[in-house]
This record gives structure tokens, sequence and C-alpha cells, in this order.
């Protein structure tokens, strides 16, 4: 929306409207913000002149909006030419997108084929400030079956997924992470304690898969097993979802597995590798 606004500015009388450098609403530093970044974006660089210009707005609150944005890494200033260009954040960003994007894309037959082979619900799901965020889903077919809604977001502690990612965590980081927040409890089996999920992660360092054994909803468990970028960090997990009467004891060791071989599986697809195997 806000490169429309641009565009239109663009393509009309260049000079500056009356009204336009009034005192603006936090919506309108937002949206000036945003089409500001767009213009630096689509440039190999430019000035303030060049974007004043462009916009219709006066030098100083290009100066403002753009300083603020050079605080976020967003654009950056040279002051030998006193153009500015895309940041190194802005950069970063935009590639988690493609990389999130890819993963998303390249994963949906492997997410199929898991939930062909165990019955459940298949998932992948990414790590986001200590919490879980589901981006992608293959529905179990069965009549009772666990369903996330792409985007929504989860507490580490307990979920398969977040757990199989603090696995690939020294003990330190996931105190650093979650020590300084409440480990809400769900149910009578969520470890909402430092000491007891760090005792769960060993074990699941060991076995290579985790489990979410009704831990954040009671009557559910949840198999899971990391997913690894290029530099053998974790960057997500993939895994199954169903009834407990479903995913009994007997079923949770060949289900590990199934789920541990996908996520390697998949984690080579993406140009991933375990740690240590790069």
């Amino acid at each position: 929306m806000a490169v429309a606004v641009v565009s239109e500015q663009a393509k009309g009388k260049r000079g500056r409207k009356a009204g336009a450098n009034s005192t603006p609403s936090s919506v309108q530093v937002l949206d000036r913000s945003l089409a500001l970044f767009s213009l630096v974006a689509d440039r190999d660089g430019s000035t303030l002149t060049d974007l004043a210009d462009e916009t219709g707005l006066a030098p100083s609150t290009i100066h403002r909006l753009l300083t603020s944005l050079s605080s976020h890494g967003m654009v950056a200033h040279d002051p030998d030419t006193g153009e500015w260009t895309i940041g190194v954040r802005a950069f970063e960003i935009g590639n988690a997108f493609l990389r999130f994007r890819k993963l998303g894309t390249i994963s949906r037959p492997y997410l199929k084929r898991l939930m062909d082979e165990s019955g459940e619900t298949a998932n992948i799901g990414i790590e986001d400030d200590g919490d879980v965020v589901f981006i992608s889903q293959v529905e179990s077919h069965a009549p009772m079956r666990a369903f996330f809604r792409p985007g929504r977001r989860g507490p580490s502690h307990a979920s398969g997924i977040g757990k199989a990612i603090l696995s690939t965590w020294s003990d330190t980081e996931i105190a650093k992470t979650l020590g300084g927040r409440t480990l809400t409890h769900f149910t009578d089996r969520t470890l909402d304690t430092l000491p007891a999920l760090i005792r769960n992660i060993q074990e699941i360092r060991n076995r290579g898969w985790s489990i979410d054994d009704e831990e954040h909803t009671l009557g559910m468990r949840c198999i899971a097993a990391p997913l690894f970028n290029e530099y053998g960090e974790a960057i997500g997990g993939i895994s199954i979802s169903g009834p407990s009467v479903r995913i009994d004891d007997n079923r949770l060791e060949p289900l590990g597995s199934l789920v541990r071989r996908t996520a390697d599986e998949l984690t080579r697809a993406i140009g991933g590798h375990r740690p240590g195997e790069g």
C-alpha cells in the first residue's frame, strides 16, 4: 500500500504537497517510513534531495525517517557520496523470508509422505524468540486429529518441535532464552521448571527426537525432530501430532525413528546438514 502511494505521487506533480509535512500520526510515520524504505531498496543509491523530490516530503522529514531506519540497520548512509542504500538488516530479513518460503514449499511432499506413513497430522514449525510458529501442515484423514492453523504461535517448552529445537542448543543458551520467563503450566505433565525441562532435553539429545507427552493438551501427543540449515544450525522442526490413544507407547519408537529420518531427508533437501556432518 505504501509503495502504491509513492507511485501515485511520483506519477503526478513532484512538488511538495500542502500539509504533507504537518505533524503525522504514528501510522502515517510508519507508512512514510515503509514507502521511503521501498524507494531506497529500488535504487543503487539515493540522495536526500532525490528522495525528497520523489516523495514530496521535506528533506528534514526524510532525514528523520532515514535516521530511524538506519538505527535498525534497514538503510545505510555513505558520508562520502551522501547516498542512502539498503542496510544489512534488510538483507538478513529478506534472506529469512526466502529461507522459510523455501522451507514451506520444499517440505510439502515430505509432510504428505509423513502423514501417509504415520496416519497423523504432520507439521513444520520454526523458532522465534523462544516460541514455535507453525508455518505448514498436512492434516490426517482420521476423524479425530490434530490441527494447527499456520501462523499459530506456541511455547517451546510445551511443544514437540520447540523441544526438538531446544535440544540443539546448549543448556546455557536454553537458560538464557527461557530462564527469565514463566514456563506456563498447561497440564500436570507440563515441564514448567527449567531443571525439569533441561533433564528432558538431555533425553531428547540422546534419542534424536522429542515428544510432547500431553504437556500442552491432555489426550494429545506430538513427536518431532529438528531441521538444520547449511551451517548445521536448527532453523525449525518437523512433527506428527495426534491423540494419545493412537500414538500409544508401543508406537513411540517406530514413529520417532520415522520423524527423525524424515527430518534428516528434508534437511538435505533444503541444503542443510546435521551438526558435524558438513
